[in-house]
Parts: C-alpha cells; structure tokens; sequence
C-alpha cells in the first residue's frame, strides 16, 4: 500500500501552490502555540519543489515559529491558569508538564534551546517558560538560535542533496511512513500496559 507516496506527491504539488509559503508561516505560527504538526513537514516538499528559495523559506519558517514561541510564553504568562490549566488536566498532561517544571528548574534555557532544534514538542515549552516567567529576551534568543538552526539544517539536507536527496526519499517514503507508523502503535501499547 503506497499511501505514503500518494501523500509525498500530494506535499510536493501543495508546495507549489501560489499561498504555499503563507501556509508555511501559518502553521510554523500555530505548531509553536498549539498545533501538533512540526513545519518540516512542509518546508520539505517546499524546499524540493523550489530549491533557489530554500534560504528564503528556513527563514521565514524560523521567523514564524519565533513569533509563535513569543505568543505561546504570552499563553503562558496571562492565561495558564484560566486556559492552559483545565487543557492540561482535561488531557491528562499534568505529569508532562510536572517534568517540563523539572526540565526548566534544571536546565534553564538550554532547555528551551533543545526543545526548539529537536522533535520535542516546542509548544509545550513556549507556553510552559510563559507561566515559569522566564526572562523573555533569553528566552526569543535561545528559540530564534534554535528554531534557525532546525530549519537552515532541514533546507540545507534538501538544498545540497537536491534530486538525489528526492529520489531517495521517494524510494524509501512507504517504508519510512509505515515504520513511523508502527513506533507509534508500539509506543502506544508499551503505555497502555506498561
């Protein structure tokens, strides 16, 4: 079952859309407050589509996702309590976030420097270093370094492997997707039984 193809010609004709890079911006912005898709999973395809403007799309991917980390710390500062608060217990978060506090005491900004250039869900810090108070201007230098670098390294992956770097993803799409698929469901079980 080729889904996963489907869906990779289906991200490369989006990326070609005369609003694609203001879908970029959009959900770079919402990933960094609320939404659970990272933005690398159309600055890829954008970047393939039209490599002469890879520098221009990590750019704006990284802006984007600054100003989104600066609205989740507002979250954060001004409506953790009346908002945040009952999504957290209403999903069951409140140990994740009881690690993220434990993470922050820790760590300090380098954690916020981690959770921007990794998977870890950065949302999750943004709003979490809003309600911790942590000092804003450290913290938009450690996302903007951070989130930069995540994405001028995705752009440049692309840029620099360019049609080879296509082929190969297009002939190991289907495996990649169905594997991610089943560490999904096998991580899902491991935290239902154990």
């Amino acid at each position: 079952m080729k889904i996963f193809s489907y869906l990779y010609d289906a991200c490369l004709r989006w990326a070609k859309h005369k609003y694609a890079t203001t879908y970029l911006a959009i959900l770079t912005f919402a990933e960094s407050v609320f939404f659970p898709i990272p933005p690398d999973v159309m600055l890829a395809p954008m970047v393939l589509a039209n490599r002469m403007k890879a520098w221009w799309l990590a750019g704006l991917t990284s802006l984007a996702s600054v100003a989104g980390g600066a609205a989740g710390y507002l979250l954060g500062v001004y409506l953790f309590d009346p908002v945040v608060m009952p999504f957290i217990e209403m999903m069951g978060y409140q140990s994740k976030l009881d690690t993220i506090v434990h993470y922050f005491n820790e760590y300090g900004i380098w954690v916020v420097f981690l959770a921007g250039f990794t998977p870890i869900p950065y949302k999750l810090f943004t709003v979490s270093a809003g309600m911790l108070s942590m000092a804003f201007l450290p913290f938009i230098i450690a996302s903007a370094i951070s989130r930069g670098l995540r994405f001028y390294l995705v752009a440049a992956i692309l840029y620099f492997g360019g049609e080879k770097m296509e082929k190969k993803l297009r002939n190991y799409i289907d495996t990649i997707g169905w594997t991610v698929v089943g560490l999904v469901i096998l991580l899902i079980v491991y935290k239902q039984f154990f």
